[in-house]
């Protein structure tokens, strides 16, 4: 059976890049080579501006923090931090974090970060031309957008929506005139349906089904269904889906009374 009717396989899967999680990133494995426009693998001839988006310099109330992670011969991770509160009170938080993933001396990636410490949003350099081609937005610390630049343009053509850290939608510009063409639904991880809009006109002109999953659906339907009717056959009323799974009960047998 065909798991699709027709044209998933002619959506490219966009690649995946590095986040700004944690500070022991190496950097992607795809294009480690490449370097972004004033950068250099050579830690000696790294640039003094390495395009920093922390925004950070010239402000006394921050303090910083540099650090080399792993591979590293300089520094390649920013931490910018602010103090708040007051005397037992007074703490630092950090409210931003950049690296360079790829040790051409360019920051790569910015995550900012709220007073609670739960990340807000993050930028990506992911091919590492030196623009941001990644915008990820968070609510409650979980990623809830992601929009990618997969042309070059600097404009997002692909919109991913996430719930509860799972991904839900994704709509897709495949013309570049800034409006999806394409939707994406999502269940428990697993594409179910494709809306594609093959004129532009701003509406789906079809709908391709993952064929597997409706049958899945579909099958667990009628499983139901069938208890439940077998049960109503029976005469007795379906109390939980265990009893119904198990099918109608055997009528118990009356042991005649004992002659005195």
């Amino acid at each position: 059976m065909k798991r699709w009717i027709a044209g998933v396989g002619a959506i490219a899967t966009v690649a995946a890049f590095v986040a700004c999680g944690g500070g022991n990133q190496t950097g992607p494995t795809a294009n480690v080579g490449k370097s972004a426009p004033g950068g250099s693998h050579d830690p000696s001839k790294w640039p003094a501006n390495d395009q920093s988006r922390c925004d950070w310099q010239n402000k006394p109330e921050l303090e910083v923090s540099e650090t080399a992670g792993p591979g590293a011969l300089k520094p390649n991770v920013r931490r910018v931090f602010k103090v708040i509160g007051e005397g037992d009170r007074r703490r630092k938080v950090l409210i931003c974090r950049e690296i360079d993933t790829n040790l051409d001396g360019i920051k790569d990636v910015v995550r900012i970060f709220n007073a609670k410490g739960e990340a807000i949003e993050e930028q990506a350099d992911r091919d590492f031309d030196g623009r941001i081609d990644v915008w990820i937005k968070f609510v409650d610390g979980r990623m809830a957008q992601e929009q990618l630049d997969t042309t070059g343009d600097g404009k997002p053509d692909v919109w991913k929506f996430y719930v509860d850290g799972q991904l839900q939608r994704i709509r897709r510009d495949r013309n570049k005139d800034g409006k999806p063409d394409v939707w994406e639904i999502y269940a428990h991880g697993r594409l179910e349906r494709m809306g594609v809009d093959d004129d532009h006109d701003g509406h789906v002109d079809r709908w391709d089904r993952d064929e597997q999953l409706k049958y899945e659906a579909e099958m667990a339907e009628k499983k139901a269904r069938d208890a439940m009717e077998a049960v109503k056959d029976a005469g007795a009323p379906a109390t939980d889906s265990a009893e119904a799974d198990a099918g109608p009960k055997k009528p118990t047998e009356k042991k005649p009374a004992a002659k005195k």
